[in-house]
């Protein structure tokens, strides 16, 4: 695979994770106030009791397997430092039922680990362009 086009799917898929996360985070953020509406509209039953679940392993697999190859890249650790405790957030309000059964600590918790994912995203975004940039002058 030539540099340039390793180049475009590395600004590819962290584009994808950071609008991913973003819609994340925005959901989270507007699931309390929805939490009234969504029995009457059978949301449940389009999307499945676990979609929550597979979404946070998409965002674990599109985060880890982009910013590792980023960091190959540019060999900078700041978006991984606002992705694993991202992702931890995300696993601990999937995974804690304590938590999970709690509308607003459980939004919380979402929305902020959905903004650290996203903002991993961007991070290793711009320090890729940065490397590449270096790479080039």
């Amino acid at each position: 695979m030539s540099v340039v086009m390793e180049h475009r799917y590395r600004v590819l898929l962290d584009r994808l994770g950071a609008a991913g996360s973003f819609l994340c985070a925005i959901h989270c953020a507007l699931l309390p106030m929805l939490i009234a509406i969504l029995p009457s509209l059978g949301v449940a039953t389009w999307l499945g009791d676990n979609a929550e679940e597979w979404f946070v392993i998409f965002a674990s697999m599109v985060g880890l397997f982009s910013v590792v190859w980023g960091y190959r890249r540019h060999r900078e650790v700041r978006a991984l430092g606002l992705l694993l405790p991202g992702l931890a957030a995300l696993w601990f309000g999937v995974l804690y039922p304590p938590l999970h059964a709690t509308v607003l600590p459980h939004a919380a918790v979402m929305t902020v680990g959905g903004t650290l994912v996203a903002l991993a995203h961007l991070a290793n975004l711009r320090l890729t362009h940065l490397a590449a940039e270096v790479d080039a002058g």
